[in-house]
């Protein structure tokens, strides 16, 4: 079969290699699939670089999110059957960028609704979103939510739940594409943080109270600027640091306006209480049901496309999700 392995660890561009390999073996408690649908995320590109918390022993295949339909069980799985069409995780070093790949047997079939690109991005960004808005956040209607990156994978995602859920969203974007696109996600106040003053602006739409609510996939310079426009008890729920720096917030400015930090590593939940993860698939699958989950995809690449969308990614010039097809 043919797949994308690192070979060395590197930026994307160099350290893929289209490599033709044995298709992987699906072991204890695994399933082989044929890979529908990859989606492309940051955690990828930092896979690629040796960055990330998961460090698989080179060479492997990344793409840590796929949709993939069942071709081959392996020992002990008795509640999946050949044809079967999943959602979810890789099961590393056997990843998405490939023709074939493996996933647990214990992963979600894939809600009926959606096709194979729109399930293919609805395990990592939205259970994300979830359960950073409603598990650790505790969301209520009465908030308002800032999202920082709001065109993004994650943020998107962030921005229709919260709407979905009856919340006034503020999205902060960085760009006129990405300015419209947050606008088309429905959000009611956008600034774009490249020409407007954002602090102002939040201060603007707020009373001077701030957001009750502040999701941010990016961390570093873009954190410093959000805490100050957190309301008094507000919470601000930290996902990742694609902005490369990781902040140390003043503990002082905490304790002066009562506002809670709050982590997620989603991930993490898979090991320490599943049950979340099992509550956010459930009612982002009733959402799927009704219509009410619309993914934005803004590309579908094709095999060879996949170092050069990674790399975009890397970069922060895409909108929404890319998605990539081993057949096309």
């Amino acid at each position: 079969m043919k797949a994308w392995q690192v070979q060395e660890l590197a930026k994307p561009a160099d350290a893929l290699e289209l490599t033709e390999v044995a298709a992987p073996t699906p072991g204890t408690g695994q399933v082989q699939v044929r890979v529908l649908s990859a989606a492309l995320n940051f955690p990828d590109v930092l896979m690629c670089q040796g960055l990330y918390q998961i460090r698989p022993e080179l060479p492997f295949t990344p793409g840590a999110e796929l949709c993939g339909e069942i071709t081959a069980l392996g020992d002990g799985v008795t509640d999946r059957k050949v044809g079967d069409r999943i959602i979810g995780m890789a099961a590393l070093p056997h990843g998405g960028f490939a023709e074939t790949a493996l996933m647990p047997a214990d992963s979600p079939l894939a809600p009926e609704q959606l096709d194979d690109d729109a399930a293919a991005v609805l395990t990592i960004a939205y259970q994300t979103a979830w359960a950073a808005l409603f598990h650790r956040a505790q969301l209520t209607k009465d908030d308002t939510v800032l999202v920082q990156a709001a065109a993004g994978g994650v943020g998107s995602a962030a921005v229709q739940l919260a709407k979905l859920n009856g919340n006034r969203v503020i999205a902060v974007v960085g760009g006129p594409e990405k300015a419209q696109a947050a606008k088309g996600l429905g959000a009611d106040v956008v600034i774009d943080r490249k020409v407007e003053d954002v602090i102002a602006q939040v201060k603007a739409a707020t009373d001077g109270r701030g957001a009750d609510v502040i999701f941010d996939p990016v961390g570093g310079d873009a954190y410093d600027l959000l805490a100050k426009c957190v309301a008094f008890e507000g919470r601000i729920v930290v996902v990742g640091f694609s902005g490369g720096r990781i902040q140390a917030p003043p503990l002082n400015h905490v304790l002066l306006k009562n506002y809670s930090i709050l982590g997620l590593h989603w991930g993490y939940y898979q090991t320490m209480r599943p049950s979340v993860i099992a509550q956010g698939y459930a009612e982002l699958s009733r959402l799927a049901a009704n219509g009410d989950i619309r993914p934005l995809i803004s590309g579908r690449l094709s095999f060879d496309e996949l170092p050069q969308g990674l790399t975009e990614l890397a970069a922060g010039k895409t909108v929404g999700r890319l998605v990539w097809h081993p057949t096309h």
